[in-house]
């Protein structure tokens, strides 16, 4: 007989429809007739914040890094950065073919976008998704973007370092780290545009799921991880980044139930970890960007859950933009990023040196 097993956090239902949606074909923006060619560097960056973590993961990450039309020319001029955030399931170069660039960046600057920095870390890990989280078993990955990515890209790059010349966006998981990473780090970012977060708020208990129990309790390697569906490897990236557990080898990690009973002490991890339980604590760090955006398609799951984020700034006064547009999940993320992200923050970060 099933019983009441845990609460959900909307990252898990969240997460499939997510993996559902990215099987419809993603709408690309026709290519702009005279675009100017973006150069892409891939490279590797270090993460300090990464160092030791106990899942194993890989501390150098690959990043994507796109150089504007006039930077090889321009040898002393210095532009703004936007860092941009994958989804669950994708790492950074996936990333590029769902977004489409270079082709969107090229498409955004030749339609009047201010020239700027666009960069791409990956934050893959072994259950497929970091959560953007700070956790011994998967390595601090929020620290790793607000630090470690920002300070490397400042040291190699021709950037203005200053918040108020960084952008951050990202999209699903990436629309949640972008979440969690701009409310405690306003002092990095100067302006935000959250595309479809998920994992916002807690959901009600659900039912007992004794196969899934199974299934995850008997994964005590990486090969076994790769071998669950979706579902459940998507539940084991959620309590590696929020309730991890270094005394619980081999995953070093604590799941929300346990013989079918439900764990208290990790269910109250995981709400933690949903931006509208603690936003309120970051109402000041908030008000500091220049300007925060928010969108999510008409038929996305996901459209509640990003309508009370948006309540919620409208309670407290800040100002932002809000849009329902019309689409999946993932069929205009592509347009979205070449014709919305880029020219918000092209209106919206600072492109001199000295401004404030």
């Amino acid at each position: 007989m099933n019983r009441p097993l845990h609460v959900f956090t909307i990252a898990i239902a969240c997460l499939l429809r997510a993996q559902l949606a990215a099987q419809v074909q993603t709408e690309v923006p026709p290519a702009i007739a005279g675009a100017k060619s973006v150069a892409v560097e891939h490279i590797k960056v270090h993460g300090t914040a990464l160092e030791g973590n106990l899942e194993g993961d890989a501390v150098d990450r690959d990043v994507y890094v796109f150089l504007p039309p006039s930077y090889a020319k321009e040898k002393h001029r210095r532009y703004p950065v936007v860092y941009a955030l994958h989804g669950y399931s994708i790492g950074a170069e996936q990333w590029t073919h769902e977004i489409h660039v270079p082709q969107t960046i090229e498409g955004a600057f030749a339609q009047g976008a201010k020239e700027m920095l666009v960069v791409l870390p990956d934050s893959k890990t072994l259950h497929n998704g970091s959560m953007y989280s700070s956790s011994v078993t998967t390595g601090d990955f929020e620290n790793f973007i607000a630090h470690d990515l920002v300070n490397y890209i400042d040291a190699h790059y021709r950037t203005i370092p200053d918040r108020s010349s960084r952008g951050l966006v990202g999209h699903s998981m990436g629309g949640y780290g972008a979440t969690r990473i701009s409310m405690k780090h306003a002092d990095v970012f100067g302006a935000l545009y959250i595309m479809s977060p998920c994992c916002l708020s807690p959901r009600p208990a659900g039912a007992a799921n004794p196969e899934m129990e199974k299934a995850l309790e008997s994964v005590k390697t990486p090969q076994d991880s790769a071998k669950l569906g979706f579902f459940p490897r998507a539940m084991l990236a959620s309590a590696a980044a929020w309730s991890p557990d270094p005394n619980n080898p081999p995953l070093y990690l604590d799941l929300p139930a346990k013989n079918g009973e439900p764990q208290p002490d990790v269910l109250a991890k995981w709400a933690a970890n949903a931006p509208l339980a603690f936003i309120d604590q970051y109402i000041g760090s908030l008000r500091r960007y220049r300007a925060i955006a928010i969108d999510v398609g008409d038929q996305d799951g996901l459209k509640i859950d990003t309508g009370r984020l948006h309540d919620v700034l409208d309670k407290y006064g800040i100002a932002h933009s809000f849009e329902v547009y019309s689409g999946t999940h993932t069929s205009r993320v592509a347009d979205r990023f070449q014709n919305h992200v880029m020219p918000s923050f092209s209106q919206n970060l600072c492109f001199e040196t000295n401004c404030r």
